[in-house]
């Protein structure tokens, strides 16, 4: 049974990342614009986060103003407690 390539992009690190990119609009440079982006990145150097940072300034007009990033690992280990008792029904 082959796994997902989502799931071996976990195994590996990814996780998902949310951006939020405030940028300005080409008409009015005094006015913010915001654009929230997510994709499943590798932290801490987020090769997929700068490749669509690049893809921005070179075809898009809006200027970026900045970046905020929040970045969650998609696989972590489990919490688990272990019963103190049982309970039986019926």
């Amino acid at each position: 049974m082959k796994t997902g390539s989502d799931f071996q992009l976990r195994l590996l690190g990814y996780g998902l990342l949310t951006a939020e990119i405030l940028y300005r609009l080409p008409d009015h440079p005094g006015l913010l614009q915001s654009f929230l982006w997510q994709t499943e990145d590798l932290a801490p150097k987020f090769p997929e986060l700068n490749r669509f940072l690049r893809y921005w300034e070179q075809e898009i007009e809006g200027p970026i103003h900045s970046v905020r990033v929040a970045h969650q690992k998609l696989i972590e280990p489990v919490d688990f407690r272990y019963a103190d008792g049982e309970f039986v029904v019926h």
